[in-house]
């Protein structure tokens, strides 16, 4: 339950960067659109780029937070929206390789936003929703 509702909100992130950025876009979606049709398509698009996005941030992230964690210091922690956006650039090029593609034109300018994008909108959802895992508490 905890994944499902992980994805949806990645899912709502990155439509949120997709609409706010003119370089970010999701295509290729296009056989499955007229499988289906254009909305459940879109929605469709987005969870399967929010799933890739989960996978990256799930095992190459912390591999490359730890490894720049000296720069990340010394920049204040600035340096970890440069790591977030080359999340976003990893899941844009693993997502070449399905049908649906996540297209970034520019790393500096739309990947940094988009990470930042994502960051925030990511955040103020997980405030929103209420944690799936229950509380627990000291049995005496």
């Amino acid at each position: 339950m905890r994944f499902l509702v992980r994805t949806i909100v990645n899912a709502l992130a990155l439509a949120a960067a997709a609409i706010l950025l003119p370089g970010l876009s999701i295509s290729g979606s296009g056989a499955l659109a007229s499988a289906i049709g254009d909305g459940p398509a879109t929605v469709v698009a987005y969870l399967v780029i929010a799933v890739v996005f989960g996978v990256v941030n799930a095992f190459v992230k912390p591999i490359v937070a730890f490894v720049s964690t000296p720069l990340t210091c010394l920049t204040l922690g600035l340096f970890s929206i440069v790591v977030n956006a080359l999340m976003i650039a990893l899941t844009a090029w693993l997502s070449e390789f399905t049908p649906i593609v996540l297209e970034v034109d520019a790393f500096f300018w739309t990947a940094v936003l988009a990470a930042i994008i994502v960051a925030v909108v990511s955040a103020v959802l997980g405030w929103l929703l209420p944690d799936s895992a229950p509380e627990r508490t000291a049995e005496r």
